[in-house]
């Protein structure tokens, strides 16, 4: 899932952005969802800390209470992964811009061409994000793209009789099997349990004689049986 974070004190702006936005992810079977803003307040910096996958953020240079220059600084402070689109009124603001080095896809000046630059921005970014290993399938009807980095484990539910695909942000109850999603990882995951692999990128610490794994966000199993010790040595 793609998440665009719109910050743009200028209401109409705003909407002309949301709506490009709209007509370009048609044309796309990608799923997205945008969160919009009007300035830089506490709601966004809520969205910042959030660990949400594959954030694309379109910053306005200048808002009521924060400049979006120091709101970039803030986020690069915290993530590097993701898409900065800086999208501005004011060109003479784009040498500070690269002065800071935040590592950006585009400086769009509102009154160039801004439309076709966006869009091209936008494309740019998903090109990126898709150079990452992603796990994708479709279960039920709908589309899942899930970044291998972003999964800590998967895991059945033998009640519900479904897969439990356990990330960052979010656990994700899907009807395929156990046998298929395994079929999709990359060599980065290793089964600890019969009904248990886990991404071995993400492990933090693993205790053997104890039998639990601490991933790096914090999250703790015990999905480890003696059978499948070796695979974490």
């Amino acid at each position: 899932m793609l998440n665009f974070i719109i910050c743009d004190d200028d209401l109409i702006y705003r909407k002309k952005v949301e709506n490009l936005i709209d007509k370009y992810m048609m044309k796309n079977q990608i799923e997205y969802k945008k969160y919009l803003f009007d300035d830089y307040d506490k709601s966004f910096m809520d969205i910042v800390k959030q660990e949400l996958p594959f954030k694309i953020y379109i910053l306005d240079i200048e808002a009521p209470t924060r400049s979006g220059i120091d709101m970039a600084r803030i986020i690069r402070n915290k993530d590097v992964k993701s898409a900065l689109i800086f999208l501005t009124g004011h060109q003479e603001l784009s040498q500070i811009v690269l002065k800071n080095e935040f590592v950006f896809i585009a400086f769009i000046n509102k009154f160039d061409d801004s439309d076709k630059r966006l869009i091209n921005s936008i494309n740019k970014a998903i090109h990126i994000f898709n150079q990452n290993p992603i796990m994708k399938f479709k279960d039920n009807g709908t589309q899942y793209s899930i970044a291998f980095d972003d999964i800590l484990y998967i895991t059945r539910d033998s009640v519900e009789r479904k897969c439990i695909i356990v990330t960052d942000y979010a656990e994700f109850k899907v009807g395929k099997t156990f046998t298929e999603l395994i079929c999709l990882l990359n060599d980065d995951f290793i089964q600890t349990h019969r009904a248990c692999f886990v991404n071995k990128k993400r492990v933090a610490c693993y205790n053997k004689n104890k039998k639990f794994i601490i991933f790096d966000n914090g999250t703790t199993i015990d999905l480890i049986s003696t059978r499948f010790n070796k695979e974490l040595v």
